[in-house]
């Protein structure tokens, strides 16, 4: 009863060189020189988008090192400010009013 169901399952399963110490033939396995130019274009693609992010990345570091140099110079100028307008009254002290 067996021996009537597997000839008709097996019908449909394509076969490939499956011969011992062989690798399988299958066709996606192949490296044709069409798919090895494809993988390389698409290595040289992702090499120019790294390029691409490491200048955008070095751009934005330079950017943020002015910036807080920016900051900082503003800071300065804000604490020497502050202590022109009051002299004789350090920055943390409570004012006599309290």
């Amino acid at each position: 009863m067996t021996r009537a169901i597997i000839p008709k399952l097996q019908t449909g399963v394509p076969r490939y060189n499956a011969r011992p110490g062989l690798p399988p033939n299958f066709p996606s396995t192949r490296m044709t020189d069409e798919r090895l130019i494809h993988i390389e274009e698409k290595l040289t693609l992702q090499e120019d988008l790294i390029d691409e992010l490491n200048k955008t990345v070095y751009q934005q570091q330079q950017k943020i090192e002015r910036l807080e140099d920016f900051c900082r110079e503003l800071a300065g100028r804000i604490r020497g400010l502050s202590e022109a307008a009051n002299p004789g009254m350090p920055a943390n002290e409570r004012p006599p009013h309290y």
